[in-house]
């Protein structure tokens, strides 16, 4: 088969690599049918992930087709369509049994494109199989349902769960690519009083307005401080969302919330940030950080097939699965192409 391989910074190839084979009785063999690339996928290029080796098949999203099962599988058989989770889950540990999947000690967690081969292939063994894929209901597309592998559950999660969201709460979301729109698409679900989308690039806050922000911010050109602190009656943000994983949109967010906020950190950090507690401590500031758990996916799945929640409208951009390079380029660029996920489908044309 064919699969994206990382080769080092910088350096990846569409290439040929052998057949994934079931290695476990829990494993699961699933066709890929539907994949994406995720912004983390480029920390791993930037080099921000030394987790990941030489060799590594990247990508941790997908839907697709069961091929081959093993012994131990009874959820799922062949022929089923499902999702393939980012988080695969022992369900057997400490963390699995709090719902914390993502800290899995069982030989789960975030290890699918990061410790084991990943998605962005013709093939994924997927470990775990009956606790780490769900079946995909009826009526509901590939890439509707793609969207719910990785970044609507972390915009939710991580943003708006770890962030407490509450009704009438001025929510702050630094960062309008897609984890900052699944933060503002989760934040809806609470009725928050308003919304403020901040980023540097006038394409993502444009598609941050469609997507439900009720202020935008070019903080390029102006102060995304006084434009909240405009709404709040000089206080700040009630929750101060990271979504892009940089030291600067950090310290941003710890500036823009109000004594008694809440700062809910989701980006991807390669470099380290300032905490300033010296002026933080005394505020009541509750900052939080984490990797995705996604215990919200079957929430997020009834939300999506009852069309509570349009996550198809993420995509903007469709390949077929030998267009991957094509794909990065196009991704990694998304201030100049208006990208925010890009599909590549076995079936494209």
């Amino acid at each position: 088969m064919r699969a994206v391989v990382y080769h080092g910074p910088d350096n990846k190839a569409w290439e040929e690599v052998p057949d994934p084979q079931l290695v476990d009785a829990t494993d699961a063999i699933v066709r890929v049918d539907t994949t994406t690339i995720c912004g983390t996928d480029l920390h791993i290029l930037k080099g921000d992930v030394p987790a990941v080796t030489d060799g590594r098949i990247l990508g941790h999203e997908a839907v697709g087709t069961v091929e081959e099962v093993g012994a131990a599988v009874t959820t799922v058989k062949p022929g089923d369509r499902v999702l393939v989770s980012c988080i695969s889950a022992c369900g057997r540990c400490r963390y699995c049994r709090e719902a914390q999947y993502g800290q899995c000690i069982g030989g789960g967690g975030w290890i699918l494109g990061h410790l084991i081969d990943g998605t962005q292939a013709e093939k994924v063994r997927v470990p775990f199989a009956d606790t780490s894929t769900y079946l995909v209901p009826e009526g509901v597309s590939d890439e509707q349902v793609l969207m719910l592998a990785d970044i609507l559950p972390t915009g939710y999660e991580v943003g708006i769960l770890n962030g407490q969201v509450q009704p009438g709460d001025v929510v702050a979301v630094v960062g309008a690519g897609p984890i900052g729109l699944s933060a503002i698409v989760g934040a809806q679900l609470f009725s928050p009083s308003a919304i403020v989308a901040i980023d540097l690039a006038d394409s993502r806050l444009e598609a941050a307005k469609q997507f439900g922000a009720t202020v935008t911010v070019n903080n390029s050109r102006e102060d995304p401080l006084t434009a909240v602190r405009g709404l709040t009656d000089d206080l700040g943000a009630d929750v101060a969302i990271e979504a892009v994983g940089v030291p600067d949109t950090f310290e941003l967010c710890t500036r823009l919330i109000r004594a008694g906020g809440r700062v809910a950190n989701i980006g991807v950090h390669g470099k380290p940030a300032t905490l300033h507690l010296e002026e933080l401590w005394i505020r009541n500031v509750a900052i939080t950080t984490g990797l995705v758990d996604t215990y919200s996916t079957p929430t997020l799945l009834r939300l999506v097939a009852s069309h509570r929640v349009d996550a198809g409208r993420f995509v903007t951009h469709h390949f077929g699965l030998e267009e991957f390079m094509d794909a990065y380029d196009v991704f990694a660029r998304a201030g100049e192409t208006g990208a925010l996920k890009v599909v590549l489908s076995r079936n494209r044309g």
